[in-house]
Formats: C-alpha cells, structure tokens, sequence
C-alpha cells in the first residue's frame, strides 16, 4: 500500500520513545508514567484519528511525499490526486540526464540537464531526491518543488524505497 510521509511527527514520536525509555530505566516506573499522554496513548492505539487539514490562509502550502514499493499505485494515486484538482495540486519537474525525446518540451517532462550538472546539484544537497534507471540519472530538486510551492499549490511527489 503507498504510505503518506510525515517526517516531524514520526521523529518526534522517536524522540519521545527515547526519553520515555531513559527515564523509565533511571527511575523504574513503568514508561506510561513518564510520558506524555500522546506518547502512552499512541503506543496504546493502533490507529490514529484522521481529520481533513484546513490549512490557514497565512499558511505555506505543503510537500505530500507518496511513498511505496514498485507496482503499488503510487504514481497512480498522485496522478489521481492532480486530476481530480489541478489548482491546488501539482508534481515537480523532475531533472534527468536522458536525452530529451522529439516530443518533450524543458521544463514540461523534465529538466534535462548533463550528468556533470546533476552530480553537481546532488554534492551541493540541491536534490530532495535522485537515483539511476537504465544508466541515466533522475530526480527531484528543491528548487523544484519550491517553485510549486511559490505558485501556491501543493506539491505531490512519489517514491519508491530503494
């Protein structure tokens, strides 16, 4: 099944497991009584509730990250979710070291940039992700999916684990 990211909150869930376990140890109290609630009752439930995000105007848009294995339905799910709204939803460029086909456009398809440039963007951390597929180098920088986000949508990214 393709997974939805959350980065801030599963580190911070790590970090609270930390601190609930070295604190348990030093005064052998059962974690429960050191952690905060939402550290004991998400060890205790094993769903959490799900609630539409209403995003405050002041707000920036945000990155969604679809992550899942080959032959799940990721691109398929971002794809879906750019079709059914255009406005608020869109996919960054990816940048490649392919050749550019007759019927691709720059910046439409891909950024199509030399091997020497996009070694370059991954040494100098400008890519959120890359890999190599059949000797050619892909991936997905920051910048990107800050001009994405800079038109006021939201950016959807797939990934497969490697």
């Amino acid at each position: 099944f393709p997974v939805l990211m959350s980065l801030p909150l599963t580190a911070g869930f790590r970090r609270s497991m930390r601190l609930c376990r070295r604190k348990s140890r030093t005064n052998q109290q059962p974690c429960y009584a050191w952690c905060p609630s939402s550290c004991y009752s998400t060890l205790a439930a094993p769903y959490e509730e799900v609630v539409r995000y209403q995003r405050h105007p002041a707000d920036r848009n945000r990155l969604i990250i679809l992550v899942g294995p080959a032959g799940v339905g990721v691109n398929e799910l971002r794809r879906r979710l750019i079709t059914s709204n255009p406005r608020e939803f869109r996919s960054a460029v990816p940048h490649t070291t392919r050749v550019q086909k007759s019927y691709e456009m720059n910046g439409r398809e891909y950024h199509y940039v030399s091997k020497e440039t996009f070694e370059n963007m991954v040494y100098s951390h400008r890519m959120l992700e890359y890999g190599e597929y059949k000797g050619y180098l892909y991936g997905t920088s920051i910048d990107a999916v800050r001009t994405v986000l800079d038109e006021g949508k939201i950016c959807v990214i797939d990934l497969e684990p490697q």
